[in-house]
Order: structure tokens, then sequence, then C-alpha cells
């Protein structure tokens, strides 16, 4: 297997953790804290697909889903348009508050959609070169894809474990 193919599939096996952790699920249960300041599922999805669009979208050449296709108005959130999460303190996290699965699902979709076209294009010599040089060292094209990888897989977990959480007491389906 070369790498890249092994970084088409990785990131193939993240729509089904995604779907997995909100099918079926309504308002009530994707919005739903476990505790005061903890994350919900319409958050960690929500994070989890602006993550991968703000950083994958400038490793492609393009404009980000989130404002080329206009999620950001349909999502609705009250935040500044280049916002991701990153660095969420309770009360923000609270603002992330979706209407329904379809259009987190959506948004996650026309993510990942653009993710899989541009890693399908990836050689393994590409994921040698430098994207970020902010870093010491430097960070390859190969560790940034892992690193959102990663996190979103981290992500889609912990929004599976909390639907386990949310049906286990009944908060919504």
């Amino acid at each position: 297997m070369e790498q890249s193919d092994l970084i088409i599939d990785a990131f193939g096996r993240l729509p089904q953790a995604v779907r997995g952790a909100v099918h079926g699920l309504d308002a009530a249960a994707l919005n739903h804290r476990p505790y005061p300041a903890g994350n919900s599922i319409s958050w960690l999805i929500w994070h989890l697909a602006r993550s991968e669009d703000a950083q994958v979208a400038p490793l492609a050449g393009h404009e980000q889903a989130w404002t080329a296709e206009g999620w950001y108005k349909r999502v609705g959130l009250p935040f500044a348009v280049d916002d991701t999460g990153y660095g969420h303190d309770s009360e923000q996290v609270a603002l992330v508050q979706v209407q329904s699965a379809e259009v987190l699902l959506g948004y996650y979709e026309a993510v990942h959609s653009r993710t899989a076209a541009f890693v399908s294009g990836v050689s393994g010599s590409d994921l040698d070169q430098v994207v970020d040089t902010a870093w010491d060292p430097p960070v390859t094209l190969g560790v940034r894809l892992v690193s959102v990888l990663a996190d979103g897989l981290e992500h889609a977990g912990q929004a599976a474990y909390l639907r386990g959480m949310v049906l286990a007491v009944g908060t919504g389906t």
C-alpha cells in the first residue's frame, strides 16, 4: 500500500463515524451537554468539520466550504465566519445549537467531499512537502493530514460516546 492510499483510507473512515454519532438524533439530543462545561454532539461535530475545513482547504488551494458554499449561513451560529471552535469556553460551546442532524451532516459531508478529492490526488512525495514553518520541526503535508485526521477521529469518538449517554438517559431521539 502506498502512503497516499493509507491517507485516503483513513479519511474515508471518518464519515461513518460522524454519521453514526448523529444518526436519528433530534435537536435536543444533539445540543445536550452532559454537564454545564461539557461539549455537545453538535459542538463536537461542528468543530470537527470546521477544523478539517480550515486546515485542508488552504492545502488544497481553495476556499473553505463554510464560506464558499454558504454553510455559515445555513448553520447560523453567532461566531465570526473564521471561528473553528478552537479555544472555545463553556459559554461559547453553549451557543452551538443546531436544528437538525441534517444540517450538521450536510456541512460535514461537504467538507469530507473536498478533503477526499484533495487527498486522492496526493502522492507519497507530496506528503514530505513542508506546509508550515511556524513549528520546530516544520510541519509536512503528511504530518498535517495525520493531525487533522487524529483530531477528527477523536471528536467523532467523543460524539459517539456522548450519543450513548444521551440515549441511555432518554434526552431525545
